[in-house]
């Protein structure tokens, strides 16, 4: 399964590993005989994503760089550091944070 995939992914690769959604992803991909690996064109509008999916994605791991959280959500770099911005997040020692930390 999918999951399982990931769980050894991750016992492998630990936080370099893909994401459980990007695993998934491939999953339903080659199940559907799709296997080509190279990322796809998708013309047309950008998908639209909310600030709660990106949010969820920082908190599961904040360390993620813009490319893996823009993968994760099948949407450009540029999208997700224009979101970054406009939610106020700076990346800090490696992770993403608020630009003025508020006190615990």
């Amino acid at each position: 399964s999918a999951a399982e995939a990931h769980r050894m992914l991750s016992n492998i690769y630990g936080e370099a590993a893909i994401s459980e959604r990007t695993c998934r992803e491939w999953f339903q991909r080659f199940k559907n005989g799709d296997f080509h690996v190279e990322d796809q064109h998708r013309g047309g509008r950008e998908k639209v994503f909310e600030d709660a999916e990106l949010e969820a994605l920082l908190n599961e791991d904040s360390c993620q760089s813009q490319e893996e959280l823009a993968r994760s959500l099948g949407v450009t770099q540029q999208a997700i550091s224009k979101r970054l911005k406009d939610m106020e997040m700076i990346q800090k020692q490696g992770n993403w944070v608020p630009y003025e930390l508020k006190p615990r």
